[in-house]
Parts: C-alpha cells; sequence; structure tokens
C-alpha cells in the first residue's frame, strides 16, 4: 500500500499546527523550564518515558496510536513572537527577560524519540515512546505528547475490542462525531477507530483528511419531512444502463404504487396501513441516490409501513435495473425484526424472482455497546452491519488510558520516582525493550533491560524478574526477540516513513492476531508478562537505597544474580 501522499501529509500537519501548537501545554512545564534555565541545567541531556500504568477496560492488551502526530507536533515544535509575548505576561513578574529569548529561539532539534511502531499491541508497563535530549526542551513536550497519545489509543483500543466482540462477519460504522467531545474528539474518534478495525465512518472530514471509506444515507428527520405523495418531485427516473426502457424516464411514483399493493398482498399485510409520507420520502431518495438506496424503516412502524414501503420502492428499482443496498434499523429488538425483514426480503425475491432480494443488508444502530455486539454474536439475527456511536467515542467504560511521562536520567544518572504510593514508582534508567516470542510466533513476555545490554538471544535461557507479579526470578527462552522501538525522530526530522490509516489498521490486525487468543478475552484475560532483566533490577534496588542522595551514574554490580523479589517490585 502506498505511503502518505505529499498533499495528504501537508494537510494532516497543517491541522497539528493548528491543533496542536506549542502553547497546548500546562503552565507548570514553563515554571520548570524557567527554573532549569536559571539554573544553568536547561541544556542537561535528560530521557523522559511515556507509558500506561494498566491496560484498559479491565482488558488484556492496548494498541499503541497517535504516533504520527506526535512527530508531526515535534517537527513544527517553534514559539512565535506572539507566543513569547503571552508567556511573558502569564509567567511571575520579574521574569528574566533572557528567558524569553531562549524561548524563542527554542526547537526540536535536539530531540530525538525511540518509540514502539504505531498499530503495535502493548501492555502496561511498557515504555512507548522515549524522549531524549536538553532537559528543558524534553520537558516541555509531556503535556503535548500525552495528549495525542492518550485519547488515540485508548479509542483505537477500544474498537479493536468491538471489532473482538463482532467478529469479521459484521461490518462495524463508526457514527459517533455528533455525541463526541468537541470537534477534536470527533475527529480522532474516527480515525483511530478505524484503525482499531472499524471499516467505515460517517465523518467526512476524516474520510478527506485520512483517506477512511465513509458511509450515510438519511436520518429521521428526512422521512418525517415528507407528507404525501405530492411532495415527490422529479417522480421518474431514467433505468440503469442496459435498462430495457432505453433512456427514457419511467414513472416511479406509480409503477411504487403498483409494487406496493402485490408486495401487501404477497405478505398479507394492509396497504392503508403503509405510510404515505414515509413512501414518498423513500421514493424521493431513491430518485436522487438510486445506487445507493438504505432507508431507515422504523420512522412509524417497521411492519406495517416501513418494510413494505421500502420493499416497493426497492422492486421498482430493481425493474430498471438499479440495485438497491438494504435498510437500517435504529430503535426496538434490533435482533428479532432483522430476522423478519430478511423473511419478507427472502419471500420477496422469490415470490418476485428477484435474486437482487438476497443481496440486500441490514445495518442495525440504536446505542450499541460492547456487551450489546456480543450479546448480538450469541443471538439469532440477520444484521449484516452495525453502526457505532457514542459508547465507541466516548470510551464509556473508562474515560482515559493514564498514560504518564516520567523522568528516567539525566546526564546518565538514573532517576526514579518513588512517592508515597507504590503503584506510581517507576523503573529507573535509559533502557531497551525486547518482545519475546515462543515457537508459534506468539509473543508471551517483554523484557526492559539497560540501553547497553546485550539483546537476549533466541534458545538461550533468560533470567528476568516479572513487573506487578507475585513470582520471583524466572526463566524464559525465546524462539525469537524483536526490539520493540527504533528511532523515529532525530535532529528536527522525522527518521522514519509515515504510514496511512489503512496501513497502521493493518498492523493492527496483524499485531492482534499474533497475540495468544487468552490475552485478548474481553472478560478476565490472562495478563501479559512485562518483566525486568537482573542488571536492571539491580539499578532499581541501588536507586531505592540510594534514594535522594544520587549523584553520578549509580555503580551497578554487574554480577548481582539475587533471586529475592524486593519490597515494591510488585508495584513498579
Amino acid at each position: 500500500m502506498a505511503a502518505l501522499t505529499s498533499e495528504t501529509c501537508a494537510a494532516v500537519e497543517r491541522s497539528i499546527r493548528r491543533r496542536v501548537p506549542p502553547l497546548l501545554t500546562d503552565l507548570y512545564q514553563f515554571t520548570m523550564a524557567y527554573a532549569y534555565w536559571r539554573a544553568g541545567r536547561h541544556n542537561e541531556p535528560a530521557v523522559f518515558e511515556l507509558f500506561f500504568r494498566s491496560n484498559p477496560f479491565g482488558g488484556g492488551f492496548s494498541l499503541f496510536t497517535g504516533l504520527q502526530d506526535c512527530l508531526l507536533f515535534l517537527r513544527n515544535f517553534q514559539f512565535t513572537d506572539e507566543d513569547v509575548e503571552y508567556l511573558r505576561s502569564v509567567l511571575p513578574p520579574g521574569s528574566d527577560p533572557a528567558f524569553f529569548s531562549y524561548l524563542r529561539e527554542l526547537d526540536s532539534s535536539g530531540v530525538t524519540v525511540r518509540s514502539v511502531p504505531e498499530g503495535a499491541v502493548v501492555f502496561a508497563r511498557v515504555p512507548l515512546m522515549e524522549v531524549s535530549g536538553p532537559l528543558a526542551v524534553v520537558q516541555l513536550l509531556e503535556t503535548s505528547l500525552l495528549c495525542l497519545v492518550n485519547y488515540a489509543s485508548l479509542v483505537c483500543s477500544n474498537a479493536a475490542r468491538f471489532r473482538l466482540a463482532a467478529g469479521w462477519r459484521r461490518s462495524l460504522v463508526e457514527m459517533g462525531l455528533r455525541r463526541a467531545q468537541g470537534p477534536d474528539g470527533g475527529l480522532s474518534a474516527s480515525r483511530y477507530s478505524y484503525m482499531g478495525g472499524f471499516d467505515m465512518t460517517s465523518n467526512v472530514l476524516a474520510g478527506y483528511l485520512f483517506g477512511i471509506p465513509v458511509a450515510g444515507t438519511m436520518a429521521h428527520s428526512y422521512v418525517t419531512s415528507f407528507s404525501c405523495l405530492e411532495e415527490v418531485w422529479p417522480q421518474s427516473l431514467v433505468p440503469a444502463d442496459g435498462g430495457s426502457g432505453g433512456s427514457d424516464p419511467v414513472d416511479l411514483l406509480s409503477l411504487s404504487r403498483d409494487w406496493l399493493g402485490r408486495v401487501c398482498e404477497l405478505l398479507g399485510a394492509e396497504p392503508g396501513a403503509a405510510h404515505e409520507g414515509e413512501l414518498a420520502a423513500f421514493l424521493s431518495y431513491a430518485i436522487a441516490f438510486p445506487r445507493n438506496f438504505l432507508p431507515v424503516i422504523d420512522s412509524y412502524s417497521v411492519a406495517s409501513s416501513g418494510l413494505v414501503n421500502f420493499c416497493a420502492v426497492a422492486l421498482s428499482l430493481c425493474d430498471l435495473h438499479y440495485q438497491p443496498l438494504g435498510v437500517r434499523l435504529d430503535s426496538g429488538d434490533l435482533c428479532r425484526q432483522s430476522l423478519e425483514v430478511r423473511r419478507v426480503f427472502r419471500a420477496c425475491g422469490d415470490g418476485f424472482s428477484v435474486p437482487a432480494f438476497h443481496s440486500l443488508i441490514i445495518v442495525g444502530t440504536n446505542g450499541i455497546t460492547e456487551q450489546s455486539i456480543q450479546e448480538l454474536s450469541k443471538k439469532e439475527n440477520e444484521i449484516d452491519a452495525v453502526g457505532v456511536g457514542t459508547h465507541l467515542v466516548t470510551c464509556s467504560q473508562q474515560p482515559s488510558l493514564g498514560c504518564v511521562y516520567k523522568l528516567v536520567e539525566v546526564r546518565g544518572s538514573p532517576k526514579m520516582k518513588m512517592t508515597e504510593d507504590p503503584e506510581k514508582s517507576t523503573v529507573p534508567g535509559k533502557k531497551a525493550v525486547y518482545r519475546l516470542l515462543d515457537a508459534q510466533g506468539q509473543p508471551f513476555l517483554d523484557l526492559l533491560c539497560l540501553s547497553e545490554e546485550p539483546a537476549p538471544l533466541v534458545g538461550v535461557a533468560l533470567r528476568c524478574l516479572p513487573l506487578g507479579g507475585e513470582r520471583d526470578v524466572v526463566t524464559v527462552t525465546a524462539s525469537r526477540v524483536t526490539r520493540l522501538r527504533q528511532e523515529v525522530f532525530s535532529q528536527g526530522q522525522i527518521t522514519h516513513p509515515l504510514r496511512t490509516a489503512a496501513e497502521v489498521r493493518e498492523s493492527v490486525q496483524s499485531s492482534l492476531k499474533a497475540l495468544p487468543p487468552r490475552h485478548k478475552r474481553l472478560k478476565d484475560p490472562d495478563m501479559y508478562t512485562v518483566a525486568v532483566s537482573e542488571k536492571l533490577h539491580a539499578v532499581l534496588k541501588e536507586v531505592r537505597r540510594s534514594g535522594s542522595k544520587l549523584n553520578d551514574k549509580i555503580p551497578v554490580d554487574r554480577g548481582d544474580r539475587t533471586a529475592q523479589n524486593d519490597v515494591g517490585l510488585n508495584h513498579v
């Protein structure tokens, strides 16, 4: 699949510059940067890590997205004169004017980012991004990077759970723009839901910016705006190419009236129960979009009105050699109604010898949740596609992923947050991250090592200490080892190719496919193991012992082979 076109990339980058300027951050980032600058520490080499502490939605995994926007943000990171003047007005009086000159010249040329690939399956406590560079600069990046990753990864993970619940037999349509938390939330939800496994979006701007297939036909307001057949204009339609009528228009209104009587006779329905305004709406729409006829049929009554009116208009379209698409159900018992709708489609297809009626689709929409998708998969129904809005884009089960951005090294010296809450402790030091796979190619452990440690060897037993569990040292042997993070940004430039939403979507599905089913269960999944090497564990112990009295890089006993599970390791 082709990479991003220059036009698309430029449009996305303009969107990032507009939505995520350097001022989109917390004030304390500037107060800290000022204090670093006053102390002469602003250029000290520092390393931060971005990670989350627990998997979302009570699940066994998350998906990492938002990287492309982070890279575009970094490439454009620079303060304008207006930015600096505003900061001058909000920082405490007496701030040294030279600091604002320093800010005006600041950029990301000294920043290096190593990251997990966008679209990868990831787990709690694994550092997804490593951001290194001058201390004041990488501090200033914190809030913006978290903002770009937190929701993107959360909604993508939510979408993947909906896809797991639905399976691949049904299409999934994201349609939550009107329920999203603002325009940016709506745009991000469409983009990352597609990456997470949805097939289409109703969001036109998302389709334009990210190449996502868009879908949509009509709302109840269109149906209820019609009262009678006299409102249908024009009333005729030219047959499709190859139609028996040639290029002469056919009176679709009269044809549909005739079909309505025949459908009601076939089904034993009462023609007078069909709502005339609804039939007028269907006719008007079918004349406007004869190749895209998929109306909502529950504005009045599905059984006595919407279904028979649809069949009458759809059969008329078939007479003119058009292929109607299907119907949308938006209320009531979707499973039960879909069975009745399919029965009627088959009756009409067989009774009138119209094969096209056997391929009509049924779309279900109505406050769909992850749980209702699961129930849908268990009950008998004929729903081909599901539209999901509120519970997808708002992530109603969990409103935030809780990504954090923590300092782990300054001037080559490991740093650690110990805190009053052991669960918020961090793992110090600059690291390498490896994923260990078994003989079937399935991942079974992510390993955090010191950056200078050699990579784990295939087929060689390895001792490590799991995080967040009750186990002591464990010994594992990998059939394959992959380095999770790669350099993606350096010297002010993006160093890894940007990818389209469709390419990231493929990566998501490939990554999920490799993950064992026990970690993908939507309820009570097995927790994936994340562990630290013995050498990294030794640094962790030494930093704990030394507390805040570190001066230079901690001397580590490289022969330390302790098997003790230190107090606090369960929470780190």
